[in-house]
């Protein structure tokens, strides 16, 4: 009886996580608002905004927009010559996950110089629609 009162108390505060956790719904039935652009993490502070002209002071160039289970993702990655200066998210699921991640996938971006970048733990499906969107803008780029 004495170890009964513990195990007890021990049971019901293990279960009250799973009881408040809610899962996400994944329903995009109805229009949501537009995210606000994240802020772009630039490697030099001389870039230039423009259209994918081939500029090279710096040329914008916009990947594709990626429909995700948890909304759309695309990249707007500016470069100078073929480095990758700058990335900015256009469009991003409105999730604390998305907003805590995509500073980490830009910054290993502009690190790697590629699409070639781990998945952010928490954010799966986010960092797979931006590498996707990236590698459209790469390859519209030919780098």
């Amino acid at each position: 009886m004495k170890r009964a009162i513990p195990v007890l108390v021990l049971s019901v505060a293990g279960l009250i996580p799973v009881w408040r956790y809610e899962p996400s719904t994944g329903t995009t039935a109805a229009p949501t608002p537009a995210p606000t652009p994240a802020p772009s993490v630039a490697a030099s502070s001389g870039t230039a905004s423009g259209t994918s002209s081939g500029t090279s002071s710096g040329t914008v160039v916009k990947g594709s927009t990626v429909t995700t289970e948890k909304g759309p993702v695309q990249v707007e990655v500016t470069f100078d010559g073929d480095t990758i200066t700058a990335v900015r998210m256009l469009q991003q699921p409105n999730h604390p996950q998305t907003a805590a991640a995509v500073p980490q996938l830009i910054a290993e971006t502009l690190d790697a110089q590629s699409a070639d970048i781990d998945t952010v733990s928490g954010a799966t499906v986010t960092s797979g629609g931006y590498r996707t969107s990236l590698q459209a803008a790469l390859d519209a780029k030919g780098a």
